[in-house]
């Protein structure tokens, strides 16, 4: 239960949920899933089957384009990752998903999230205000990248998540962030020199 706590903690921040509930109708249908680094996760192509909490280190989703990797989602400790489309679709996804530095997951597969649907409108009404939560964090993130210019992208990643740039290897974050490589060396040298208030 300590590994997949955490978990519980994120859908009490939905719902009042009891332990008692959570080992009846939720815990019965998890798997703990760890991966090494560099270890694909969910494949492009094939049809994603599980939705994943990250329990400890960090994931990237990305697409192919020719040689080209594109990252869309970073995620670490305490967030939800998985290829939506293809999950809640049933069709084959565009994704790749590879853990970054060695990873633990807590997921439910897509039949058995079905079940504990089934089950509890309690379970129903948690599983959409989750679905939901996702799709508004990816909206706005979409809108930052339509609507920020990659000076103001970049300090509001760092301000956000100040530790990612040690943990993450800098080709995947200016690829997120969709900032020139060289534009990002120089915004992060900036940061260390403490002038990130006057990065340009």
């Amino acid at each position: 239960m300590d590994v997949i706590k955490p978990f519980l903690d994120y859908a009490r921040k939905f719902v009042e949920i009891s332990e008692e509930e959570f080992r009846q109708f939720i815990y019965p249908y998890i798997i703990v899933r760890k991966y090494g680094k560099k270890q694909i996760i969910s494949e492009a192509g094939k049809i994603e089957n599980y939705f994943n909490f990250i329990v400890r280190g960090l994931a990237r989703k990305y697409y192919k384009k020719g040689n080209e990797e594109i990252n869309t989602q970073i995620s670490f400790e305490g967030h939800i990752i998985h290829a939506q489309e293809s999950f809640h679709s049933r069709t084959p996804s565009e994704y790749y998903i590879e853990a970054i530095e060695p990873t633990t997951m807590v997921s439910i597969n897509y039949d058995n999230l079905e079940k504990i649907y089934a089950r509890s409108n309690k379970m129903e009404h948690l599983g959409r205000l989750i679905i939901t939560y996702t799709m508004v964090i990816k909206d706005r993130w979409q809108t930052q990248l339509v609507m920020h210019t990659p000076r103001e992208r970049f300090i509001h990643f760092v301000n956000r998540n100040p530790e990612l740039l040690q943990r993450v290897p800098q080709k995947y974050l200016a690829s997120y962030l969709n900032i020139k490589p060289e534009t990002f060396s120089r915004f992060k040298h900036l940061v260390r020199a403490g002038t990130k208030n006057e990065v340009v």
